[in-house]
């Protein structure tokens, strides 16, 4: 009876989180575009935040209730997911071009967040001083992405041109929506978020005791998986809109902000609601990190575009979704 509680728990929750991020994201991205945020900004910023609420949410309610390995599992679980299960099942639909230059920006930006994170974990161990130097970076990021986006306008204006995601992005985000409606939204999304998070966790919690396995293990498989949907979703319903710049971008801002977000809440929340750190799974450093750097860099290999635009075949996705299969294979053989 209780391993059904749990089943439909995590079920319920999964879906709810979906359901609840979309509705955030509409709600946020349609007070912004009301108080005159261009499309683009709106999709760098709150967009890409938007599809890691789940991961941030999730990662919170789990360091609150005790199982912060959970919330450390869940977001380098998520990034693992994002590059080789989600890309590589949407190339496996349609293979994806990458032509904006933006994209190009952000990637090296990605490789200096994980070594950021890297550095910090190190030790073996995730502080809140860790936490707040993570949080203190997404800040910078989005800040960052923010300027970007302006000097980008800018340069469109002056050229008369068109970045081929500002255009996507206009597509995606909610038109004629009342600000009153926007706030709305907003907040039933973040509350369905929050209760939705504890469900899940309450049911993945259950599950990891009666199965005798970590919670990190769980983090990294049934929690990933769960938060990852909304990205799947959203890179197959985009690809298949010939959206592809929304495709890759949604992955990649998505995993910048996992490293910086959905580590650096566990981190300051363990801190200051327990007074202590979090002492890492040696799995994370010796398996699970290399891991999401290994495919960080054959992903870079096979989308950047070194000549001109970058493809990402049905080939290549089919090369990461197998390195998927393969690490789930590891995880589940070394937890038995």
């Amino acid at each position: 009876m209780d391993m059904l509680l749990s089943s439909i728990a995590i079920l319920s929750g999964f879906l709810l989180l979906i359901w609840s991020a979309d509705r955030f994201v509409i709600g946020a991205s349609g007070i912004a575009l009301n108080f005159g945020v261009s499309p683009l900004i709106i999709g760098l910023t709150i967009v890409g935040f938007g599809t890691s609420a789940p991961e941030m949410i999730v990662s919170g309610v789990a360091a609150f209730e005790g199982t912060p390995n959970l919330a450390v599992g869940n977001a380098l679980g998520s990034n693992i997911t994002n590059i080789a299960l989600v890309l590589g099942i949407t190339a496996l639909v349609t293979p994806l071009m990458i032509d904006s230059k933006i994209l190009k920006r952000e990637y090296p930006i990605m490789f200096l967040i994980m070594i950021l994170a890297w550095g910090l974990l190190w030790d073996g161990e995730l502080s809140s001083t860790d936490g707040y130097i993570l949080i203190a970076g997404m800040i910078a990021l989005m800040v960052m992405i923010t300027l970007i986006g302006v000097s980008e306008k800018k340069r469109e204006k002056q050229h008369n041109i068109k970045d081929p995601l500002d255009e996507e992005f206009s597509e995606e985000i909610p038109k004629d929506m009342s600000t009153p409606m926007a706030f709305l939204w907003l907040f039933i999304g973040l509350a369905v978020l929050l209760i939705s998070s504890r469900m899940l966790i309450w049911g993945a919690v259950n599950i990891a005791h009666a199965f005798h396995v970590s919670d990190l293990v769980i983090g990294l498989t049934i929690v990933a998986i769960g938060t990852s949907l909304p990205e799947l979703a959203a890179s197959i319903t985009s690809a298949l809109k010939g959206e592809h710049e929304i495709a890759i971008g949604n992955i990649i801002g998505s995993n910048m902000f996992n490293l910086l977000g959905v580590l650096g809440i566990p981190g300051i929340m363990t801190g200051t609601f327990f007074g202590s750190t979090i002492l890492l799974d040696p799995g994370v450093l010796s398996r699970d990190y290399p891991v999401m750097i290994g495919l960080s860099i054959l992903l870079f290999i096979f989308a950047y575009g070194f000549k001109g635009k970058g493809r990402l075949n049905r080939f290549e996705g089919g090369i990461l979704l197998a390195c998927y299969i393969a690490y789930m294979l590891v995880i589940f053989k070394q937890s038995i």
